[in-house]
């Protein structure tokens, strides 16, 4: 699971899952076991071995209260990853939301809204399935029509809305282009240009973007093939 808290990642994975490679990244270890939580621990990227659903709610709880500018990232490591999940959830109202990539001629669909680079997604209506969101979703934004090809990824992200606390789950899925035929950006959502662009190119384009929407490109880079035209 991960959970972008104002686009900074906080991931929670197990703690047999870690590779030498993954914690020689980080900045600081933190064993939970041996010191006591404390917000002057979170600079840089920050990995939380022996992490428990307690502290990972007191973590939750600091983040709440403002964002350290030097933290770039958290990860936490725990033997109840599902339990940590759990209860992280249980402090927020959770909202479901779907969205994706599509693929025309290994070129992937872009949208520039609110001054950043973009991919289509939205909430899910009563009773709509994730793939039926996303579908809608990208026909309503965009114009495309899309046909569902795979799972990318599922990210989450907080937010405060009528002071209520808010978690976003949002689930992104690969798609292959039908018809692009009536392509336009949709004005009532702010949506200003849409194109295409190689896997290359977004590279470039995703440097004025969210970290959220980095984590989809790099997740289907990595799992899909996509050959540029």
């Amino acid at each position: 699971m991960i959970i972008f808290f104002d686009d900074r990642p906080f991931r929670i994975v197990r703690t047999n899952q870690l590779s030498a490679t993954e914690t020689s990244a980080f900045d600081h270890i933190v064993d939970l076991r041996l010191e006591k939580l404390q917000k002057s621990m979170l600079t840089g990227h920050v990995l939380f071995l022996n992490s428990t659903a307690t502290s990972a709610i007191q973590l939750i709880q600091i983040l709440e209260k403002g964002l350290p500018k030097e933290m770039l990232s958290i990860t936490i490591a725990t033997r109840e990853k599902t339990e940590v999940e759990d209860r992280i959830k249980g402090q927020y109202k959770v909202i479901k939301a779907a969205g994706g990539v599509v693929v025309k001629n290994g070129k992937w669909l872009f949208m520039y809204r609110r001054k950043k680079w973009d991919l289509p997604k939205g909430k899910l209506d009563k009773g709509e399935n994730s793939k039926t969101a996303a579908i809608r979703e990208i026909e309503e934004e965009t114009g495309v029509k899309a046909l569902v090809r795979d799972k990318i990824c599922t990210t989450w992200h907080t937010y405060t809305l009528n002071n209520s606390r808010i978690l976003k789950r949002t689930k992104w899925y690969l798609f292959d282009c039908l018809d692009d035929s009536k392509m336009s950006p949709q004005a009532e959502e702010q949506i200003e240009k849409l194109d295409w662009y190689t896997q290359s190119e977004a590279k470039s384009l995703l440097i004025n973007s969210y970290s959220s929407i980095r984590y989809v490109v790099d997740s289907l880079a990595k799992t899909h093939n996509i050959k540029e035209s």
